[in-house]
């Protein structure tokens, strides 16, 4: 039985992830996320219930448009299925109630964040900053409290915030935009002041180490701009499935 719910959960994730495709592509774009229906951006026709169908109708379309056969990203069957498997991985780790809501509430934003940063280099105030209200609201249900929901908006904004000013200070140029500061104090709201702690760390190494490849790679070691919502999403997925008992067996080793 259990295993039919997990199921159930990934399907779901898919069918929001599918969603999360057009939140992805037109919401840095100001276009309406609801109308009008998705088209394929090579010949413009519309894109039936059918074809429609998460991760499926890729495989049964072999990737291509069934009007004009041009190529689909492979992105689009890739953020399905990743939504589907967050889906079921926060109802395999906490199974019924409001911390599996608040999860997977979570969890589906940091998809759509990550994208667009990726994208655009930007992260949609209606996601960080709308994030800050509603992981406070419900720290009230999932047994979070709102101290440490409070606790962690004030550190998670209020640290970064800290760091990109001295950057900026130091160097004379932008290192770290303040679609991170509200993002981190969102994920404060969500997880709390400690998850804070957790997030800056393995964002800012897992970070580093793919900056220092990424300048390896460009041969040259110059600077480069990338974004870090993708890193503190990874860091707070990280944190919501495994980050309490990372801290307590890190916190063994002293």
């Amino acid at each position: 039985m259990e295993s039919y719910y997990t199921l159930t959960a990934f399907l779901f994730g898919a069918v929001v992830g599918s969603f999360l495709n057009v939140v992805i592509y037109r919401l840095p774009l100001g276009i309406s996320i609801v109308t009008p229906r998705s088209r394929c951006p090579s010949c413009g026709g519309a894109i039936t219930a059918l074809q429609n169908i998460p991760i499926l109708s890729y495989l049964l379309l072999r990737g291509r448009c069934a009007k004009c056969g041009a190529a689909i990203s492979l992105r689009y069957p890739f953020v399905e299925a990743l939504t589907g498997a967050l889906w079921a991985g926060a109802f395999i780790r906490f199974g019924p109630g409001w911390q599996l809501g608040a999860a997977i509430l979570l969890l589906t934003g940091l998809v759509a964040v990550t994208f667009i940063d990726l994208d655009h280099r930007i992260i949609p105030d209606s996601l960080s900053l709308g994030g800050i209200p509603t992981g406070f609201a419900l720290s009230f249900l999932t047994g979070l409290g709102w101290k440490a929901s409070l606790y962690g908006i004030a550190l998670g904004g209020g640290s970064l915030w800290a760091v990109a000013e001295g950057y900026r200070l130091i160097t004379k140029r932008e290192g770290m935009g303040f679609g991170d500061v509200k993002l981190l104090a969102a994920l404060g709201a969500f997880l709390g002041w400690e998850a804070v702690l957790f997030i800056i760390l393995i964002g800012s190494v897992v970070g580093a180490l793919v900056g220092l490849v990424a300048a390896w790679a460009a041969r040259g070691g110059r600077y480069m701009e990338i974004p870090f919502g993708p890193f503190l999403s990874f860091a707070a997925a990280l944190y919501v499935f495994v980050g309490p008992q990372l801290m307590k067996w890190y916190m063994g080793l002293g």
